[in-house]
């Protein structure tokens, strides 16, 4: 797991916490909610399906749940708004909700609205909830926000191009963050996943991946530890590679794609 210096704030209490995760119910931000859960946090999820998010309530009655689409702005203000009101001690936002797809560049026939779905979860959510609930966290003793990233971030998924530019996006967006609350009780965390055995994607396209328990559980090992980057299965020593070395990677992980499949 990698720490940074810089923007270290106010270390993120164990418990007693109220809690904010996009994409809550399921995947990744649901094995989130649970942990938190566990350690005496207060826990709102948000998503888009309503269904999705009545499943995760009965697994987890404590779960407090608003259905919003991260990537429509008067969704966004309303969640803001919202949970501020009806949970003022909130101190904690977890920019998890986001979506992948495989988009062949030389034969890219969708409309760009389809394109740009990816943007907009990736990048129109996190940011903006981001600035919207910055004003309300400064105030609070402490406070963190989470983004959830990719370490393709750092070595791109050639066959998922606007995915990786957008969590390259957000990985820089975390650390001009992290530097312009370094004097605040505000610290910025940044997840990079491996890939991890969930649906993103579609059902079935990482079950190569690592068990989400298992990177969960490493995840939130390293938020005891304070670390301000943490990753896992390989993808916190992108952070520190050359660019040689990253460059080898993405093009390794991208002859490995098309052996595995030759129809893209």
């Amino acid at each position: 797991m990698q720490m940074t210096a810089v923007g270290r704030g106010i270390p993120l209490k164990a418990k007693d916490n109220t809690i904010l995760i996009t994409g809550g119910a399921s995947g990744i931000g649901l094995a989130f909610a649970e942990r938190f859960l566990r350690a005496g946090n207060e826990v709102i999820i948000c998503g888009r399906r309503k269904e999705k998010l009545e499943e995760a309530k009965e697994k987890f009655p404590a779960l407090h749940t608003r259905v919003c689409d991260v990537t429509d702005e008067a969704d966004r203000r309303t969640l803001s708004l919202w949970t501020i009101r009806e949970f003022p001690k909130l101190n904690v936002l977890v920019n998890n909700a986001g979506i992948q797809q495989r988009v062949n560049l030389i034969n890219a026939s969708e409309d760009w609205r389809y394109y740009h779905q990816e943007i907009a979860a990736n990048l129109d959510g996190p940011i903006p909830l981001s600035m919207l609930f910055t004003p309300h966290l400064v105030n609070k003793k402490h406070a963190s926000i989470i983004n959830v990233s990719s370490g393709l971030a750092i070595t791109p998924a050639t066959w998922a191009p606007i995915y990786s530019a957008t969590k390259a996006a957000l990985h820089s967006f975390s650390m001009s963050l992290r530097l312009q609350l370094d004097e605040t009780s505000v610290e910025v965390i940044e997840v990079l996943p491996p890939a991890v055995n969930t649906d993103l994607g579609g059902v079935g396209l990482h079950t190569f991946g690592v068990p989400l328990d298992e990177f969960a559980d490493a995840v939130f090992e390293g938020l005891a530890n304070r670390d301000s980057e943490i990753g896992y299965g390989g993808t916190e020593h992108r952070l520190s590679a050359s660019k040689a070395e990253r460059d080898i990677a993405t093009k390794q992980m991208w002859d490995n794609f098309v052996q595995h499949n030759p129809q893209f």
